[in-house]
């Protein structure tokens, strides 16, 4: 399918490796130009050279943290006025329990996985509206629908993301401008290899028992893929999508229980 992207240029943010980076290569394949950016420099800069001899496209870098102004400034200049699509993402606040928590610890939970979205949109919804074309979508998490008891952080910010696109969504769809939320599951990314190591200390298993313990939570009995990640993005970004407006896709492989 051709998804009518060739010679768009879009915004990948944490996009070096992980779901990012599946973002970003569903975007090239596409023929879209990217400005790409994650707080390594190396893992970024390898990504890019990946990208532009694999698919022919224009990858620009900026290394930096997008959850601070200064970061977004830089990639915001980088890309220049004309932005076409918008991928925003961040890595997840750290668990805990509801009593390990203070106002600091909810201000950078915020400020990562809820304000430096928004701040984006703000960025580059005007111009997408004057030119009666774009799209926009944020990597939330399963926890938004199914909220898991130790991301209380987590399920805070990315749940007043939601909020904020619920609306908004409505608000620019007129002009041609789409918002989505992709809420992945469990995916073989390093945060899976993280929390599989982590969850075969606890149990004293080994990784694959740990592994095959989450498969077995999982109906299709895998994790999903950076790779079909990506193209699920690059659909929601592509010509084909524009009568999909502020919904929140599971990305999970059946795990979430829920029948909406």
């Amino acid at each position: 399918m051709d998804l009518g992207l060739k010679g768009k240029k879009a915004i990948v943010c944490a996009a070096s490796k992980g779901l990012g980076k599946g973002c970003a290569g569903a975007l090239a394949a596409a023929g879209v130009d990217l400005v790409i950016c994650a707080r390594g420099a190396e893992a970024l800069e390898a990504t890019a050279a990946e990208l532009r001899a694999a698919h022919g496209v224009k990858v620009a870098t900026v290394a930096c943290d997008i959850t601070t102004e200064e970061g977004r400034a830089l990639v915001l200049a980088a890309a220049g006025p004309e932005v076409d699509i918008l991928v925003t993402n961040a890595g997840g606040p750290p668990p805990g329990m509801w009593s390990d928590w203070g106002r600091e610890d909810f201000i950078r939970a915020l400020d990562a996985n809820m304000l430096t979205p928004i701040a984006l949109m703000q960025a580059v919804l005007p111009g997408m509206m004057a030119r009666g074309w774009g799209r926009v979508v944020n990597i939330t998490s399963v926890s938004v629908k199914a909220p898991v008891a130790v991301l209380g952080l987590s399920n805070s910010a990315r749940a007043g993301l939601t909020g904020f696109v619920a609306g908004t969504a409505r608000q620019v769809a007129g002009q041609g401008v789409t918002i989505n939320n992709l809420q992945p599951g469990m995916h073989a990314t390093d945060r899976a290899v993280a929390l599989d190591r982590g969850a075969a200390r606890a149990q004293n298993i080994s990784e694959e028992d740990a592994r095959a313990q989450r498969w077995a939570s999982i109906p299709v009995g895998r994790y999903g893929t950076a790779e079909e990640f990506g193209a699920a993005c690059a659909f929601l970004c592509s010509v084909h999508a524009g009568f999909i407006v502020g919904q929140n896709i599971l990305l999970d492989g059946g795990a979430t229980n829920t029948t909406m």
